[in-house]
C-alpha cells in the first residue's frame, strides 16, 4: 500500500474510532435521564436502537415536522382530550401546514408492517362494540410508544389493526417481535412485514408492497411475525432474532412468495 493510501486508511480509522466514542459518551448522557430517554425515543430525538447500541448502530433523527407529528399522536394516545380542548381532532392536528406541493414525491425503499388482532371479529359479537373499543383503544396506547421509538410511523389505523412504515427492516422487525410478544391477551397480535419501493406521502403509502404486505400479515397466525424473503435478504445478522426456513405460499391476489416466520431467539 502507498504511503498517501495508508495515511488515508489510519485516518479514517481514527476518525471512526472518534465517532464511536462521542457517540457512546452521547448516548450514555441521554440514558443517565430514563425518562428523559424515553421520551427521546418516544418523538423520535434519537433512534431506539443507536440508543441501546451506539457503537453499532448510525445515530439517526427523525426530520423536524414528523417529530411534531409524533409528539402530537403520543399526546392524543395518553390524553384524548387535549387536542379536543383546542378544537383539533388528532387528524386534524397531523395534517397541519401540509401543502399539495409536499405530496408530489417520488418513490423511495420503505419497510411496510402491517398488524391486527386475531379473533377480533367474534371477540366483538361476544363482548360487545363498548369493550371491543376500548381494548383497541388500550393496544394502541401501547404499541405507538414502540412503534416510534424504533424509528416507525403509524400511516393508518384501521379497525384492530395498523399500517406502519420503517426506514429500516431492522428496526421493523425488532419493533414486531416486541409487539407481537407485548400483546397475547385476551387476542394474540400478528404482523407481516415487506420491503420494497413506495411512494410515500404524510397521510398514505401507495405501492405494491402495501399490497403485499398486507397479504402477508393476513397469511400469519397469531403471536406470529412473517416476512417476506425481501426483508430477510435485507438484512444481515441480528443478534437476538431467529429466521426460519423460507417457505412458498399463495398469497390472495398476489404472486404467490417465499415467506419467513421471524421469532425471538436467545
Amino acid at each position: 500500500m502507498a504511503p498517501v493510501e495508508r495515511a488515508k486508511v489510519v485516518g479514517e480509522a481514527a476518525m471512526a474510532s472518534l465517532r464511536r466514542s462521542v457517540s457512546e459518551r452521547l448516548a450514555d448522557l441521554i440514558r443517565s435521564d430514563p425518562e428523559w430517554a424515553a421520551q427521546a425515543a418516544d418523538v423520535g430525538l434519537v433512534d431506539r436502537a443507536w440508543l441501546e447500541h451506539p457503537a453499532e448502530n448510525p445515530f439517526r433523527t427523525a426530520p423536524p415536522a414528523e417529530m411534531v407529528e409524533r409528539f402530537l399522536e403520543r399526546t392524543s394516545e395518553r390524553h384524548p382530550s387535549t387536542l379536543a380542548s383546542v378544537g383539533l381532532s388528532a387528524l386534524q392536528g397531523l395534517s397541519l401546514g401540509r401543502t399539495d406541493a409536499e405530496e408530489d414525491v417520488p418513490s423511495q425503499p420503505v419497510t411496510v408492517m402491517f398488524t391486527d388482532l386475531e379473533g377480533f371479529t367474534r371477540f366483538t359479537a361476544q363482548e360487545g362494540d363498548e369493550v371491543a373499543a376500548q381494548l383497541i383503544a388500550d393496544h394502541q396506547r401501547l404499541m405507538g410508544p414502540v412503534v416510534r421509538s424504533r424509528g416507525g410511523r403509524i400511516v393508518k389505523r384501521m379497525g384492530d389493526g395498523l399500517m406502519l412504515t420503517f426506514p429500516a427492516p431492522e428496526a421493523a422487525l425488532l419493533a414486531a417481535l416486541e409487539l407481537v410478544e407485548a400483546i397475547d391477551q385476551p387476542l394474540r397480535l400478528r404482523a407481516g412485514l415487506h420491503v420494497g419501493e413506495a411512494v410515500v406521502t404524510r397521510d398514505d403509502v401507495l405501492g405494491h408492497v402495501v399490497n403485499v404486505a398486507a397479504r402477508i400479515t393476513e397469511a400469519a397466525k397469531g403471536s406470529e411475525v412473517l416476512a417476506s424473503v425481501d426483508v430477510r435478504s435485507a438484512v444481515g445478522p441480528m443478534p437476538g432474532v431467529a429466521f426460519g426456513r423460507a417457505r412458498r405460499r399463495k398469497l390472495k391476489g398476489v404472486e404467490p412468495m417465499s415467506l419467513v416466520l421471524v421469532t425471538s431467539a436467545p
